[in-house]
């Protein structure tokens, strides 16, 4: 699985978890264009690049899977994260983000036009 992380997430991450072999960019990277670019643009720019998109905005991005799906679209899957599970302004959450996505990808499943919330691991 590829991952492309939305823009709330330090570009660290992704380079922490090519560390570890994973094909994970930043939006910061890849694509500037997609900094501040409308939620439609960037699950479109993870499709095209067939990447999941990592967001922390569910609130924004299901209704936006919803409608692309019955529309006869598809993505390349979504894994949401919240606050609450990786607050920002610890300074240990980069270190458990990347430690759950690196379990995440040692067994990726399926995420061809579905979903699922990111668990954290247990320090």
């Amino acid at each position: 699985m590829r991952l492309l992380l939305d823009e709330l997430y330090a570009p660290a991450i992704a380079f922490a978890l090519r560390a570890r072999g994973h094909d994970v960019v930043s939006v910061h990277e890849a694509e500037p264009t997609l900094l501040a670019a409308q939620d439609e643009e960037v699950l479109a720019a993870g499709a095209a690049a067939a990447r999941a998109l990592v967001t922390e905005n569910a609130r924004d991005f299901r209704p936006l899977e919803t409608a692309l799906l019955a529309a006869g679209g598809y993505h390349h899957g979504i894994v949401y994260t919240s606050k609450r599970q990786f607050p920002r302004g610890d300074p240990a959450t980069i270190g458990r983000f990347v430690r759950a996505l690196d379990v995440l990808l040692h067994d990726p499943p399926d995420l061809r036009d579905r979903s699922i919330f990111l668990s954290r691991i247990e320090d």
